[in-house]
């Protein structure tokens, strides 16, 4: 989507969802991890067609598969359901994705490359303040969209279900 803010997707918030609802816990984890398969594979397709100008596909992209994937890890702290509960997780999960990548891209060298001091840890975590805004702003909105369509189609079964006895 051009002109997409870096950082906003639904990914993390179907990691809470995923590990919150889906009593299978691999398929938990598998949604989550193909959706953002999926995507990733379009961006490449757009990239390589001269359409997009993000590569789907790149070097330390499955280290970024494993931190999404335990993002659902907070999705299973979620054992009741309720506003409280998502809205910890939904402001959780992504500032612990935030942390880890950020140390991850400063401990390897990547981005842009900061040195390898307490400074540099700062920067490299200053540098990734626009992505974490959008990223938990996502993370917020997806899940009210998740969670809530997940609590208004349980609450219609179970009035139609009175209704029906």
């Amino acid at each position: 989507m051009p002109g997409r803010p870096f950082g906003f997707a639904p990914q993390i918030a179907m990691c809470l969802f995923g590990g919150a609802v889906i009593k299978d816990k691999w398929l938990a984890f598998l949604l989550p991890l193909l959706s953002m398969f999926i995507s990733d594979a379009l961006y490449e397709v757009l990239y390589r067609n001269g359409v997009g100008n993000i590569p789907g596909f790149y070097s330390g992209q499955l280290l970024n598969y494993v931190l999404f994937g335990s993002m659902t890890l907070f999705g299973f702290l979620i054992t009741k359901i309720n506003f409280t509960r998502v809205f910890l997780a939904t402001i959780a999960a992504p500032t612990a994705y935030f942390i880890l990548s950020n140390f991850i891209v400063w401990a390897g060298g990547g981005g842009w490359h900061r040195p390898k001091t307490f400074s540099g840890l700062m920067q490299s975590f200053a540098d990734g303040v626009p992505f974490y805004l959008w990223s938990v702003a996502a993370t917020i909105i997806f899940s009210a969209v998740l969670f809530g369509g997940y609590y208004l189609v349980r609450s219609y079964s179970v009035s139609t279900r009175n209704i029906a006895e």
